[in-house]
């Protein structure tokens, strides 16, 4: 069916140039398309400034950034797809530059052996191999068997001799650090719970078994 001539033609986005920042609409990409436009620098100068203005209130949150005044210019030059002549207060960007990708960040991909302790287990190993031998030494290797044994137990088992994370330690940290042979470590409290991330906590000790017997008896929660 052919269109009259009276119809109204409507035009969609998908239909037209994709924005290089949707943030500011379409309405601010005429107008800059508009101020090229302009043959006189001094008035197209003039307008830049007006432009701005305008891009700054729909785009309030600038402020909160760093050098944002000049950060708003930018944005013009880039709308303008850097081909703009006018008198900026600030230099213009170089397309370069601002499309350049950042040094990605290394990362340390160097696996974990024993998932269930982390990998600060292996940093905190390589602090006591270089500590001298002492009684120093010695707390932190006691100190740092309580704290594998709390992890081993989140991850693993409901006991755990200790023999079995004096040998993790010696094999982690790749026979650098021993554990002196009359070391013990202190015992576990007998309502001691250990957990892991995001597990109800609000169940322990018989307090399911609890629960369901309030809720039987009262027909609601307590």
């Amino acid at each position: 069916m052919e269109a009259s001539e009276n119809s109204i033609k409507l035009y969609y986005n998908t239909e037209v140039e994709r924005l290089k920042m949707p943030e500011y609409g379409r309405n601010v990409l005429q107008m800059v398309e508009q101020l090229k436009d302009i043959p006189d620098k001094e008035k197209r100068t003039q307008q830049a400034y007006a432009v701005v203005k305008v891009m700054e209130s729909l785009n309030p949150q600038v402020h909160q950034q760093e050098n944002w005044a000049q950060k708003l210019w930018d944005h013009l030059y880039m709308i303008a797809g850097y081909d703009l002549d006018v008198d900026s207060p600030y230099p213009a960007p170089i397309p370069e530059q601002v499309n350049s990708k950042p040094d990605p960040i290394p990362l340390n991909i160097k696996p974990i052996r024993a998932r269930h302790y982390g990998r600060n287990i292996e940093s905190i190993l390589d602090l006591i191999a270089s500590e001298p031998e002492g009684e120093m030494k010695t707390e932190m290797i006691r100190s740092l068997a309580i704290y594998m044994r709390q992890q081993y137990l989140i991850w693993n088992k409901d006991t755990v001799a200790d023999e079995t994370i004096f040998a993790d330690i010696e094999r982690l940290s790749g026979g650098r650090v021993t554990v002196p042979r009359d070391l013990e470590l202190s015992k576990i409290s007998s309502d001691a719970s250990f957990n892991r991330p995001g597990l109800n906590l609000g169940f322990q000790g018989g307090g399911k078994a609890k629960f369901n017997r309030n809720y039987r008896k009262n027909g609601k929660k307590k």
